[in-house]
């Protein structure tokens, strides 16, 4: 780990970075030459992508933080902008899912997915929206699902919140494209990993998590006088 002052690199923030597409994300990114500060509540595994990332990206800065959390938000970013000095891209990637019919839910089980899935979302772009703001420049991409526009059974929680995200990003990004700030959100089909239930599915089939990070890493490609509003990601062939 290495913790650099401010510099020519972009700056990318991602959540969720400890492990399977935020993981992937932070590979890529790393790849591209940019700056790196990795949130998780999983310190360990993060140390794990630090070391897998190190030789390419120029600094790495991991922060542990629970995005249900606000006053954790708000401190985290807080220590991630004077490291950082900006931020140019933050990747809103972390995700909890928990399957189950609806009266079988819990009410923690409830609050634990729209509180990382979509109030996480909302504290984390609160935090950077005014610094990309004051610059004039950033880019925000949230990895959502295709469940944010399909439901299926089982997945009430995780599809509203999904759906939820939706909106909130069509939002974001009508709000802040005067500020040249694009919002993007991805909508990845099955990916394999080890996050959601893929019984019966040939993980062969199945979109891995470097066909998302790619996908993130080709948006932050876009002229600055466009941006690409949504991307629908699908396997080749249903798995």
């Amino acid at each position: 780990m290495s913790n650099k002052s401010a510099s020519s690199e972009p700056v990318a923030v991602i959540t969720g970075a400890s492990r399977g597409i935020g993981a992937a994300i932070a590979r890529e990114l790393a790849r591209r030459g940019h700056r790196l500060a990795l949130l998780s509540r999983d310190r360990e595994k993060l140390r794990e992508v630090v070391q897998e990332v190190a030789g390419e990206s120029p600094a790495v800065e991991t922060f542990s933080c629970d995005l249900q959390d606000p006053q954790q938000v708000e401190k985290t970013f807080e220590a991630i902008l004077p490291w950082a000095g900006q931020i140019d891209v933050l990747v809103n990637n972390a995700g909890l899912g928990i399957f189950a019919p609806l009266h079988e839910l819990s009410d923690t089980d409830w609050d634990s997915q729209l509180n990382t899935n979509l109030r996480g979302v909302f504290y984390c772009s609160r935090a950077v929206i005014p610094a990309m703001i004051s610059q004039q420049s950033g880019t925000i991409i949230n990895i959502s699902s295709l469940a944010g526009k399909n439901a299926f059974a089982g997945g009430s929680a995780y599809c509203a919140s999904k759906w939820g995200l939706q909106g909130l990003t069509y939002c974001m990004a009508e709000e802040l494209r005067q500020h040249n700030i694009r919002v993007s959100i991805i909508c990845p089909g099955s990916v394999h990993t080890e996050f959601s239930p893929h019984k019966g599915k040939d993980p062969a089939k199945m979109l891995q998590p470097e066909d998302v990070a790619k996908t993130v890493g080709w948006l932050l490609e876009q002229s600055p006088q466009s941006f690409v509003s949504e991307i629908s990601l699908r396997p080749t062939q249903k798995p």
